[in-house]
């Protein structure tokens, strides 16, 4: 973190030594400085894996990853092509180095390949999303989903190579087998969620991110605890070859309409 600017306000001469007085105020103002910038002790080590690139090399990382991330999309035609087990692995390793509340870590992710789970879960998320489609949702939510042409059928359930449930807990530590409080379990597993999808896509893969409401059924077919909770199942392999992205998903906000700078 980069030390304040130290000013000095203006100093009517007295019968003091002014010298004194520039030396007390320049103490002071370091004082404050050094407090400012200072944490609380704890058991750290130096920061030596951080590359700093040059300024121009900055902007050509940065608008090179743009590219690559603005050809992710949401696939709904998988291909059943396998995908090793490893690749899955590493993307999910990725995932578990999002930053977490106090370091928590309060997130689960269950891999699923086997054919016979994944039948589970198709046969499950389809009979809540019948329901779902039917009404349970509302006409609102319903016509804001007409563009992507989603329904209740969803075969890449089965078809795709990886189903990833993914799993927030509500206690835990720093430590597998902890029961603490976990704090920002929510925004957390967003953000490791959001890591997975970028490792995932740039492994070479494609992605779905399908929520079925309720989701209490992923957490028995994974046998998961009762203080974990179904946050999201994300769909993972190669896409169908007449896979298709819907016109409606390819709209996106301009940077006037989503950022502010200031």
């Amino acid at each position: 973190m980069l030390a304040k600017l130290v000013t000095f306000p203006y100093i009517k001469p007295t019968n003091k030594n002014v010298v004194s007085q520039l030396a007390q105020i320049t103490s002071e103002q370091n004082i404050r400085t050094v407090k400012e910038n200072t944490m609380q002790e704890h058991d750290s080590s130096p920061l030596t894996d951080y590359i700093e690139y040059p300024v121009e090399e900055m902007r050509e990382r940065a608008e090179s990853f743009y590219q690559d991330i603005k050809r992710r999309h949401s696939i709904r035609k998988f291909s059943d092509r396998p995908v090793p087990r490893d690749i899955i692995e590493n993307c999910i390793k990725a995932a578990g180095t999002a930053p977490s509340g106090a370091n928590h870590q309060p997130w689960h992710f269950a891999a699923i390949h086997s054919a016979e789970v994944k039948k589970q879960v198709r046969e499950q998320a389809e009979l809540h999303e019948k329901g779902f489609y039917d009404g349970r949702a509302g006409d609102e939510w319903l016509d804001a989903l007409k563009p992507l042409g989603t329904d209740a059928d969803k075969p890449y359930l089965e078809h795709a190579p990886w189903l990833i449930a993914i799993f927030s807990q509500k206690k835990g530590g720093i430590h597998a087998g902890e029961k603490n409080t976990n704090y920002y379990v929510h925004e957390s597993v967003g953000i490791a969620t959001g890591f997975l999808i970028n490792a995932l896509h740039n492994a070479g893969l494609v992605t779905l991110t399908h929520t079925p409401k309720p989701m209490s059924f992923l957490s028995k077919i994974c046998n998961r605890p009762e203080d974990e909770r179904a946050y999201m199942l994300l769909i993972a392999g190669y896409p169908a070859d007449d896979a298709t992205v819907p016109a409606h998903a390819q709209v996106k906000k301009s940077l006037d309409e989503i950022a502010s700078f200031l």
